[in-house]
């Protein structure tokens, strides 16, 4: 898929082999969310997840921030989210707004997503970088909360995400204090799942996407949908949705009998998602 046909102004999308980078390029502002960047970030969402040659996604920051979360100073009323007053009256009846179809965009990506975590990540940030799947960190990473400092309880899903990462007591903890947590601490708590030097962070995040994208499309994008399910689920509804992951899983009979063949001649397979 050409990505490179698309004008973005806010953002870069490009794809490298079946590892698709999407970099927030707002570096003045720290990568905040801003009107554009969120119809351009939702753009590409839809265009990656389209686009069959493109299994995973890489998500980063331009500079020297990961997403600073809303922009407060550059987008006006729209800044924190649930004050918001849209024109269209669609608008002033659609309960969740724009952070709450910021939280399902990601939660509903079945392709897996890494975050390049390359700076701060605040707020709606790091909402963010909790939706994805993992995350690799550089020295300089830095995570807060910070809504609780805004008079804010949390949005953008962070209630969601954080505490299917670090936990209950621990997301309770950020949350409630806002404190900032640096890199070390993030990889202790389980906010990062590696930290990697800054100037090798996008290439060595694409490397650890690339592991997943060897293997069959159809088996790795419903891998993560029953994961997603299974996390809320009890036990007979999880057997009973892996049940239902397997068969579609296996809708590509090329790839069924590809990983058979690898596996008997001992070589690496080649998986089309056919």
């Amino acid at each position: 898929m050409a990505y490179e046909a698309v004008d973005y102004e806010t953002i870069t999308l490009e794809r490298r082999g079946h590892v698709a980078v999407l970099t927030l390029n707002r570096p003045d502002r720290l990568n905040a969310i801003s009107p554009a960047l969120r119809g351009e970030v939702e753009q590409a969402v839809a265009a990656v997840r389209a686009d069959d040659e493109a299994r995973a996604l890489v998500l980063t920051g331009a500079g020297r921030g990961f997403c600073a979360g809303a922009d407060l100073l550059g987008a006006g009323p729209v800044a924190t989210g649930r004050v918001e007053e849209p024109a269209s009256q669609e608008g002033r009846l659609d309960e969740m707004g724009w952070v709450g179809r910021w939280a399902m965009m990601w939660r509903d990506f079945d392709k897996p997503v890494v975050g390049a975590i390359n700076g701060v990540a605040a707020g709606a940030g790091m909402s963010t970088a909790m939706a994805c799947d993992v995350r690799l960190g550089s020295p300089a990473a830095r995570f807060k909360s910070v809504f609780i400092e805004r008079s804010l309880s949390p949005d953008s899903g962070l209630s969601y995400f954080l505490p299917r990462v670090v936990g209950y007591a621990a997301a309770a903890d950020l949350i409630f204090t806002s404190r900032t947590v640096d890199a070390e601490e993030a990889l202790r708590l389980g906010l990062l799942n590696r930290i990697v030097p800054a100037e090798g962070l996008v290439g060595e995040a694409v490397a650890y996407a690339e592991q997943m994208t060897q293997w069959p499309p159809l088996a790795l994008r419903m891998s993560k949908r029953v994961l997603q399910h299974n996390v809320d689920a009890g036990m007979e509804e999880a057997l009973r949705y892996e049940s239902v992951g397997l068969g579609f899983a296996r809708r590509a009979p090329n790839d069924v009998k590809e990983s058979r063949l690898a596996f008997v001649e001992k070589r690496k397979g080649v998986y089309t998602g056919t």
